[in-house]
């Protein structure tokens, strides 16, 4: 009855973890919800003034399929200054959410069969539009080396079919920040085997301790024209719901995702559009800095609590807002001992026994890792840290 291409993928794995923990609440359960891949915030003033701003002026028509012009040359300046290199608002795309920036470069660049390399624990999305564009998802496990990949290991995955490498940093789910040899190494390779680089930094603002971010073309200019950029503010600006993304990449290619996207959504919400341009004329980065504080504070209330976790690691958590456990060393001593085998045993107890939601690694292409967002309100962060550490020291 269906298209074929619908037995390629399933729905998103964190949706399906918020709808389970819905599911919970709606049957009269309380639940933590450690699911959603967002920061629970007001909204920054500027794009709330903006916002109304645009509504109050009229402002509902159609608008470029790529953007209103003044948002593509704000977020070409904004590019300019973070990868320090010239952009131009010819070389940016505004989409509805960086998802969407995602697909339109997989829809663009992708021929059946192309092979794209996707370091795992990867975001379950990533591999699922490579399959729609028809491509083939090649699998780099980075688990035995922090989550970050080995230039080796992706050097190994290569073959004469291979069209890209999507790199996500600061990554989701496990929080990894690539280092400056790794990100070299990667843009190395790619210039030298002409691949493309699919360079998703969402979480950008957001490292901690005494990590760095750094987009990948400020390290190794030449590889900016292998490389397209995604990002947007559904994270920075805690706007989710709004889904205003970008992507940046050679005139080429962005006339080509222009082309594509007139077929498929046109143009963004013009009020969102308004608002992050009115955020990026007036803000003065107390907003953001704001958030990013609350962040650092939430991480150090999580970090002492998981201290108390017996037979898993402290995470990391070296950027975004995210703690990735891994399971590894409890769910190998546990199954012997008619205890969970796998990471999806362990949300199940959680929601079950603990009224905790969070998202098995399963869906991350990890069955022994499990992914809490520190993005929710701060009252509850605690009390369901403390549940989730409870549970998994009781299991022997």
């Amino acid at each position: 009855m269906l298209a074929q291409r619908t037995n390629l993928f399933g729905s998103s794995g964190t949706a399906a973890a918020r709808a389970a923990a819905k599911a919970a609440v709606d049957g009269g359960k309380e639940i933590i919800d450690f699911t959603a891949g967002e920061i629970w915030s007001d909204l920054a003033p500027a794009i709330r003034d903006g916002a109304i701003d645009a509504i109050n002026s009229g402002i509902n028509r159609y608008t470029d399929t790529i953007g209103i012009t003044e948002l593509r040359e704000a977020l070409a300046r904004k590019i300019s200054h973070d990868t320090s290199q010239i952009w131009k608002a010819e070389e940016v795309a505004v989409t509805s959410g960086a998802k969407q920036a995602l697909f339109n470069a997989a829809m663009v660049l992708l021929n059946p069969g192309d092979e794209v390399i996707i370091p795992a624990p990867y975001w379950t999305t990533f591999p699922a539009q490579v399959l729609i564009a028809g491509g083939t998802p090649v699998f780099v496990d980075t688990r035995a080396n922090g989550y970050v990949p080995r230039v080796i290991d992706i050097q190994a995955a290569v073959t004469d079919r291979t069209r890209a490498i999507v790199i996500n940093t600061p990554n989701n789910p496990t929080g990894a920040v690539y280092d400056v040899p790794t990100l070299r190494g990667i843009a190395d390779l790619a210039i030298d085997r002409n691949l493309w680089i699919i360079f998703d930094e969402c979480y950008g603002d957001f490292v901690h301790g005494h990590h760095t971010h750094h987009p990948i073309a400020s390290i190794i200019p030449e590889v900016r024209s292998r490389t397209l950029i995604v990002n947007g503010f559904s994270k920075s600006l805690a706007l989710t719901g709004w889904r205003i993304g970008y992507l940046a990449g050679l005139q080429e290619v962005i006339n080509a995702v222009k082309a594509f996207q007139s077929h498929t959504t046109s143009n963004p919400n013009v009020i969102a559009q308004h608002a992050v341009l009115a955020h990026l004329r007036r803000g003065d980065g107390s907003y953001e800095s704001r958030l990013r504080s609350r962040l650092a504070s939430a991480r150090q209330i999580g970090l002492n609590v998981l201290s108390s976790l017996t037979r898993v690691p402290v995470p990391k958590a070296a950027g975004g807002f995210y703690f990735y456990l891994d399971l590894s060393r409890l769910l190998q001593s546990a199954s012997g001992n008619d205890g969970p085998t796998t990471a999806d045993d362990i949300v199940d107890s959680l929601l079950s026994k603990a009224g905790v939601a969070a998202v098995s690694g399963t869906t991350f292409g990890d069955p022994t890792g499990l992914r809490i967002s520190y993005g929710i309100p701060p009252e509850k962060l605690r009390i369901g840290l403390s549940r989730i550490v409870e549970v998994l020291n009781a299991w022997e």
